[in-house]
């Protein structure tokens, strides 16, 4: 942390998050960082929010892998991404003068829609029906067909993501040590005459998912890349794999993924 003293705030240009802002841009001059107002320029991104915010300082600032993300909670807990509290301010100072934080690195999806330019998710990509009527996808595993799903849509997930919507439709909670992709049914359709999985699976980092739409009327799916949706009409084939980018982020040592799933659900 000794040669990363540029530092970039992200937070929501509201009068409540300005104020709380303005203290830790203060508290951070105050301690030799220098506080740049272009993202750019920094190799310390600062998140100040929840989860939602930190996602989103990721997705805004570019997934750079050439700086450290860290998240500050403002509502009064930590996160599974902000391990700061707003109010601890001394302990951020603390935690840093005396090394007591780690960097972690965090797997990253890389999707392309149709051979277009590629996107990234730190959670999830989800795909869903847009219409009242069965979402139809044949699901390819590298060049292997796996399954027709029916249903409402598919979720594929990272492992920090599998706490998020992966684990509200049942999908197994994963080690972000792990690299992998976890992939997860919205509502399948199971019968005599249609059969999926019927369960989340997990595949290897190096392998790639396809799906392939059939539209049949579903011309312009719901995507979603963590908290932000995608519009593209006529989609036909979805490549998901993970990136050889990763996110470092600013972790206590203290503070555990697993000690954060444990705090946060049990």
């Amino acid at each position: 942390m000794k040669d990363r003293r540029n530092i970039y705030f992200f937070y929501k240009r509201d009068k409540e998050i300005e104020e709380k802002a303005n203290s830790l841009i203060q508290l951070a001059t105050q301690n030799g960082f220098r506080v740049v107002n272009d993202m750019k320029e920094a190799n310390i991104i600062v998140s100040i929010g929840g989860d939602g915010a930190f996602l989103q300082a990721v997705r805004k600032t570019g997934f750079r892998n050439d700086c450290l993300y860290a998240g500050i909670s403002t509502i009064g807990k930590v996160n599974l991404y902000c391990d700061f509290l707003l109010e601890d301010s001394q302990k951020i100072l603390d935690a840093i003068n005396n090394e007591q934080i780690e960097v972690r690195k965090y797997p990253v999806l890389e999707v392309k829609v149709d051979h277009n330019t590629s996107f990234y998710c730190l959670n999830e990509f989800s795909i869903k029906s847009a219409i009242i009527k069965t979402f139809v996808v044949d699901v390819f595993i590298d060049d292997l067909h796996f399954e027709t799903f029916r249903g409402d849509g598919m979720i594929v997930a990272t492992p920090t993501g599998s706490t998020a919507y992966n684990k509200s439709l049942n999908g197994a909670v994963v080690d972000p040590l792990i690299p992998c992709i976890q992939v997860s049914e919205l509502a399948s359709l199971n019968n005599n005459r249609y059969r999926t999985l019927g369960s989340s699976f997990i595949l290897n980092g190096d392998r790639v998912l396809i799906l392939k739409v059939n539209e049949d009327g579903n011309d312009f799916p719901t995507m979603g890349m963590d908290n932000e949706a995608l519009s593209i009409q006529h989609v036909e084939k979805i490549e998901v794999k993970l990136s050889n980018q990763q996110i470092k982020t600013v972790k206590l040592k203290d503070n555990s993924f697993w000690e954060k799933v444990k705090r946060t659900f049990l």
